[in-house]
């Protein structure tokens, strides 16, 4: 079976055809599966909007149908992936009301076992132009494994650091596709990199294999190269894999790559690290009190609250770099503002400023960190900064 297209580093391999046949004959099998299949909701008609005509159909292969077609096509191809996946495997498919109920009994019948149905909740979804209906915000997500008794991977440690600490739940806010993701080409139902992200990481290891039977613009590639995991794609629209191969000479180059990672692992409601240099003298009595604080905006005490304060969970302490340690806020997002007196109070003595940002945090707990970047400054430039989680606990 000969291939559309192979990397130069053999993780990024393309096919041009029918998905089910070329499954049926893949001599490969596969860690997971990600698929976004047509979710059959579209009607060829188009609207007028603000002087301009806009169509809503994607192709003739999204056109609605029976629900029996729905349910056969879903079979079909489900059985081809079935084929393919290790018995430890799991399986991602995409969708909303129009096909997923079709894809969750096609699952079932066909002996996997569902595990999840994940909420994609569109942070900056656009309203639905109808007025008959609740406004479309979201999609949905069936993860399965192929098994019912033989257990799958699942990685709830790094999901619950990237949730802050807690279980990750079955609802996702990540917003839709952005603009850094299309400069190679724009595919009409292309999925975010964050979103692949996450799938990936929790229930995939590094050189794990990834199939994705309708790879379009291989989204699904792209994350999993920059992830370290290697991609087989199948689509039948060669336009489509072509954009996907520009996509993967993109992110050959080291520096594209790093920055491209860097965005796909940041999440717009991350939670945040205030990161406060402080002298050697002054990180010890913070951890003996438990209180980090930090001069309230300018010397005269004018207050300047960062965006991402309110998702603010810990805070380090460092001395320009040197003996770095994370420790977890008793409240999320909560601060007080003590003046230099108060603050005297408690044993310290604040010079620079009349009101201060005070921080409690659990002393006692400090938090074990994967990594921790250069947090190194030149002299007299020394200032709080608010970073994600994602920086001390890494993005892979």
């Amino acid at each position: 079976m000969d291939n559309y297209f192979m990397s130069n580093d053999n993780s990024f391999e393309l096919y041009l055809g029918d998905t089910t046949e070329l499954l049926t004959h893949m001599n490969l099998k596969c860690d997971m599966i990600f698929a976004d299949p047509p979710y059959f909701l579209s009607r060829g008609y188009s609207l007028e909007i603000n002087g301009k005509r806009k169509s809503f159909d994607k192709g003739q292969w999204d056109r609605v149908t029976s629900f029996e077609n729905i349910n056969s096509f879903n079979r079909n191809w489900l059985s081809s992936c079935r084929k393919v996946l290790k018995d430890s495997g799991t399986i991602w498919v995409s969708g909303t009301y129009h096909n997923i109920f079709s894809v969750a009994t096609c699952l079932i019948e066909l002996g996997f076992k569902v595990l999840n149905i994940i909420v994609w909740q569109k942070s900056d979804a656009k309203p639905t132009l109808s007025r008959n209906y609740f406004s479309f915000t979201t999609e949905y997500l069936v993860w399965a494994r192929k098994s019912e008794k033989i257990r799958h991977y699942y990685n709830c440690d790094l999901m619950e650091q990237i949730n802050g600490g807690v279980r990750m739940g079955d609802v996702w806010r990540i917003p839709f596709v952005s603009t850094w993701e299309m400069r190679q080409g724009q595919h009409p139902t292309q999925k975010p990199l964050r979103l692949l992200y996450r799938t990936i990481l929790s229930s995939t290891h590094k050189g794990d294999v990834i199939i994705d039977p309708f790879a379009g613009s291989c989204t699904t590639g792209i994350a999993a190269n920059l992830l370290g995991r290697r991609f087989v794609g199948i689509d039948s629209n060669k336009d489509f894999l072509d954009i996907g191969i520009k996509r993967k000479h993109e992110i050959e180059d080291e520096a594209v790559a790093e920055k491209m990672l860097k965005k796909m692992s940041e999440i717009p409601e991350e939670v945040m690290v205030m990161v406060n240099h402080v002298r050697p003298d002054l990180r010890k009595k913070m951890i003996e009190t438990g209180i980090c604080y930090l001069r309230a905006g300018d010397s005269n005490g004018s207050l300047l609250i960062t965006p991402g304060f309110e998702r603010l969970q810990y805070v380090l302490l460092h001395t320009n770099g040197e003996n770095c340690q994370l420790f977890k806020l008793k409240s999320r997002g909560h601060f007080q503002i003590w003046t230099r007196e108060t603050l005297q109070q408690y044993g310290f003595e604040p010079r620079s400023a009349s009101y201060y940002v005070v921080l409690h945090f659990n002393a006692n707990n400090p938090i074990t960190m994967k990594k921790c970047p250069n947090l190194h400054e030149k002299k007299y430039t020394f200032k709080a900064k608010i970073r994600p989680l994602s920086d001390f606990l890494g993005i892979k």
